[in-house]
């Protein structure tokens, strides 16, 4: 073996390869296996959140890790090495009988970077080994996956078999979704991938069907015995653990993290400090946001308010509370419950309160889609809060508290009230953990807060500025990219470079698809912007995220079908097209947008977010189907995206506009890396 890419002949040119053999033809099986990997993906991120402390808040390395993993399978089947597919079931199995018998702790205490939690597990491992031992695991699983998918790939031509692999994409999105709102458990997931893999795995050598199976049985056995549990509920978000308390209610954990305690609210001293300083706390309408166990509405409704409405954006917290609670709240016709996420519904509301409260709303985890945002995160900008006081009646009162941890957290958001309000706050500190409580109003007199508790301002405080909806990182201190991803992602990129390197031989072998690499890191950038902003001007549900995903895909189908049909003579020209689209995308602001009734809003975003999807995959696809090396250039594509996924960081410290400029020039390095291309158009 040389260890260089030898792009002279074609070892993976359409027809030269057979038809693997399996239960189903070439097509199927090929979309099958890009469905499977695609659900994988996804059914790792849910369940190694749920069993590794944290890894909600880290769930990017899963994903980053999947991508390598994929880029790593497609370069190893360009390159004629043994299968690895048939050894994925048994690697997916070691991988999760690992993290189920042998606990992984994650401490993840960093200064200026709050995560919320009370258990702080401890390891001899340091947390940022931790991080790339559970990515390489993950890229080791993908790699084999991604094996099966390229030598299915390699069968087609370029252009035919990107389409079939973007169609078992959607199904493996839409399939994941379909089962994260029927609440199914990991031994259902387990159960799909069952299928799939016996579906398309090779009868023979007879060898491949034990394999097979020996790790099927690794997944499911430890999915199995998950599943007799009567005291656990799997929502799109967590994995939810409940049981019975003292008070009559129940305590729930989620992902291994304490969630919420339900109890009875009168004579209670967390809900009296929430309303003593309200001149009127009686009576009012009422809006609660992070509603999750009921008593903050059970609270409401004591004081006499006249309607609540209650925001959670968990379903399946919404029964466990609704079944449970001692005081009953969500059974009172005074109570309309809204599950959503809380800034979608101030947005989309007309109406008016006389008080608003956020209610401990720490989520635990990550808007997927390799963000960095937070599910709460954008009720937390001053834009946010800005629309709060927007939606107050007269005279009404805002209201936030939770267990802070920091005192500068508590500047930041006394600061963004101010901001909002244009007076400073009313701050109560209780006990450990800064337990505080904030509350503002446009009207002096609806606020009856001792002289001791008016905030001092943010000079006196040295408090951070607000969180914007261009930067919705109020848990980092300042704009920043903190140690711990910093470290972490370096060594995931020397990981990487060594991977493609062994998998691939020389990089410099690489150079005819550089182009394509650059495109992969810029497409992911491009798509995590995209994920952001639906975000923000829908919500950071579950299945908003999802329907973006099923879009972005939906886009580069379309973008194949006109590539297929339609050769650009000066391919060069579409880059013009893209920038001015990005172009665009940056100059309107957020608010902009925001501004619009629900059907405009949605028209404008599709627009700004997909055009740019579109434009930049006819690029990718007039380039695509002119290479005799289809598995090697999507590889290479793919390891790119893996990058772009660790640029995702940047936007820690230059906020998600900014994350355009570096598409822009990512995708300036793909022109000029590829010009040579351009010259001439495909035939």
């Amino acid at each position: 073996m040389s260890g260089t890419v030898d792009i002279s002949a074609d070892p993976e040119a359409p027809g030269e390869q057979p038809p693997q053999e399996g239960l189903v033809g070439p097509r199927t099986r090929l979309v099958l296996l890009a469905a499977l990997m695609l659900f994988t993906e996804l059914a790792l991120i849910r369940w190694l959140g749920a069993e590794v402390f944290y890894l909600s808040y880290f769930s990017n390395f899963v994903l980053l890790g999947s991508f390598l993993g994929i880029g790593l399978g497609f370069i190893w089947a360009g390159r004629g090495r043994r299968p690895l597919y048939p050894f994925a079931p048994l690697l997916l199995g070691v991988l999760v009988l690992y993290v189920y018998l042998f606990p992984v702790p994650l401490e993840v205490r960093t200064e200026g970077l709050i995560f919320f939690d009370t258990i702080e597990p401890q390891s001899a491992i340091p947390r940022e080994l931790v991080l790339v031992i559970l990515f390489v695991a993950v890229a080791a699983v993908l790699a084999a996956i991604g094996d099966g998918v390229a030598r299915a790939f390699g069968v087609f031509e370029p252009l035919q078999a990107y389409k079939l692999d973007l169609i078992g994409s959607v199904a493996g999105i839409a399939g994941f979704t379909v089962l994260s709102f029927l609440g199914a458990r990991p031994i259902v997931w387990g159960v799909v991938i069952a299928v799939i893999v016996v579906a398309t795995i090779a009868p023979r050598p007879t060898w491949k069907p034990v394999i097979a199976g020996v790790g099927l049985l690794a997944v499911l056995a430890p999915f199995a015995v998950e599943a007799t549990q009567d005291d656990v509920v799997w929502s799109p978000y967590y994995r939810i653990q409940y049981e019975e308390n003292a008070d009559g209610g129940i305590n729930t954990t989620v992902n291994q993290s304490p969630h919420w305690t339900q109890i009875p609210t009168e004579d209670n001293a967390l809900y009296e400090f929430v309303y003593q300083n309200i001149a009127e706390p009686e009576g009012g309408d009422t809006l609660v946001i992070g509603a999750g166990s009921g008593n903050d509405v059970a609270s409401a409704l004591r004081r006499g308010a006249t309607h609540v409405d209650a925001v959670e954006i968990d379903q399946r917290l919404v029964d466990l509370a609704r079944d449970n609670h001692p005081d009953q709240p969500w059974s009172d016709p005074r109570v309309d419950v809204h599950v959503d996420d809380g800034r979608a519904f101030l947005e989309r509301s007309d109406e008016e309160w006389d008080k608003i409260l956020l209610a401990l709303p720490d989520s635990l985890t990550l808007v997927q889609g390799a963000s960095s945002v937070r599910l709460e995160s954008y009720l937390f900008t001053e834009e946010a809060a800005r629309t709060a006081r927007d939606r107050l009646a007269p005279g009404g009162v805002f209201a936030m508290y939770n267990f802070y941890r920091e005192d500068w957290l508590v500047d930041r958001y006394a600061n963004t009230l101010e901001q909002a309000f244009g007076t400073p706050p009313c701050v109560t500190k209780i006990g450990d953990f800064n337990l505080s409580v904030l509350i503002a109003s446009e009207d002096p007199e609806a606020i009856d807060c001792p002289a001791g508790s008016v905030w001092a301002g943010a000079e006196a405080t040295s408090a951070p500025a607000p969180a914007s909806d261009d930067h919705p990182f109020p848990y980092l201190r300042e704009p920043s990219i903190p140690r711990l991803y910093v470290i972490s992602a370096a060594l995931m990129i020397a990981f990487s470079l060594a991977a493609v390197r062994l998998v691939g031989g020389p990089l410099r072998g690489m150079r005819a698809f550089a182009d394509l690499f650059a495109m992969g890191v810029a497409f992911l950038l491009l798509e995590t912007k995209g994920v952001v902003g639906f975000a923000l001007f829908f919500g950071t549900t579950w299945l908003v995220n999802a329907l973006v995903f099923i879009g972005i895909l939906s886009s580069v189908l379309l973008s194949v079908a006109v590539s297929r049909r339609v050769t650009f003579k000066h391919p060069a020209r579409l880059y013009i097209v893209l920038l001015a689209a990005l172009a665009l995308a940056y100059v309107v602001p957020p608010a902009t947008l925001l501004d619009l009734p629900v059907v405009p809003r949605f028209l404008a975003a599709v627009t700004l977010a997909f055009f740019p999807v579109f434009t930049a995959n006819i690029i990718f696809t007039q380039r695509f189907k002119a290479t005799s090396h289809s598995m090697t250039a999507f590889g290479a594509n793919l390891v790119g995206a893996m990058v772009g996924g660790v640029l995702e960081y940047s936007a820690l410290y230059l906020g998600y506009r900014n994350l355009l400029i570096v598409v822009a020039l990512a995708y300036g390095a793909a022109l000029l890396l590829g010009r040579k291309q351009l010259t001439v158009a495909p035939a």
